[in-house]
């Protein structure tokens, strides 16, 4: 069945999350509120493994195609610079049946201008590697760019946030057309007790050399858990597309993910 690649990788994410976090209820701990701040904070000095997923059972202009995205993301701070390098495993419509592979590997570093338990704030260069396994995956071009990270925890239960990164080719494969993009993610986070929180963190991609653009709303769930000494946050979160231009933008996004950090 065409769609069931991607529907086992849209759902392995969440499934896996599950059982984790079911059978760690025995041995599992009550967070701390720094605990559940630090839990969704992008600048966290702190090692950190993220498993994400976004499965895509919408396109505009493509009627009956999927998508899937799965990243892989491993965080870890060295100094007053955060690291953060992630790896996709992608479903894409091709011309005549879906592509699968490896898309492209990129890596960012934030240093961390500000570094306080209620705001935080990093900045520094971007870069993405051409790995892509197919000309549907990647962009077949070397880029550069700056990201710039934003997190504020005003009250024990509001955490809220930005990251904001841009990237433009600077070599590769001159066949491809050159790259310049704008994403946002805006998010925002509302402890409801016990671990339990509501959740909103859509990406907002604008692509400045094609005009394209995908502007989401999100809205989930989440639930961070400790376990000795690894905080696990498991989510999902629907997301809305409410201003869209161009062919195979998502029309609706689940965003699901497991996060574990590391004390």
């Amino acid at each position: 069945m065409k769609c069931s690649g991607h529907i086992t990788r849209a759902l392995l994410i969440l499934v896996s999350g599950l059982l984790v976090f079911g059978a760690s209820q025995s041995l599992a701990q009550e967070p701390t509120a720094e605990e559940l701040a630090r839990a969704n904070n992008p600048l966290a000095d702190i090692k950190a493994v993220n498993f994400q997923n976004y499965y895509v059972p919408k396109l505009y202009g493509l009627d009956n195609e999927v998508a899937n995205t799965f990243w892989v993301r491993a965080v870890k701070p060295t100094g007053r610079v955060l690291w953060r390098a992630s790896l996709p495993l992608a479903t894409v419509p091709g011309a005549t049946e879906s592509v699968s592979g490896l898309g492209d590997f990129n890596i960012f570093g934030a240093y961390l201008i500000a570094q306080d338990p209620k705001l935080s704030f990093g900045v520094g260069p971007q870069l993405v590697a051409p790995t892509a396994s197919e000309d549907e995956l990647g962009a077949g071009k070397w880029q550069l760019g700056l990201a710039a990270v934003m997190f504020a925890v005003p009250s024990p239960k509001l955490q809220y946030g930005a990251l904001v990164t841009w990237q433009a080719s600077i070599a590769g494969d001159e066949d491809r057309r050159d790259t310049s993009l704008f994403v946002t993610q805006v998010f925002g986070m509302w402890q409801l007790g016990g671990g339990k929180y509501l959740r909103s963190a859509p990406l907002w991609v604008f692509d400045l050399k094609t005009g394209y653009y995908n502007v989401p709303f999100g809205f989930g769930v989440g639930q961070v858990t400790k376990v000795n000494n690894t905080v696990f946050n498991i989510f999902v979160e629907p997301q809305f597309t409410i201003l869209h231009n161009g062919v195979g933008q998502p029309a609706l996004q689940i965003f699901t993910g497991l996060n574990m950090q590391f004390n």
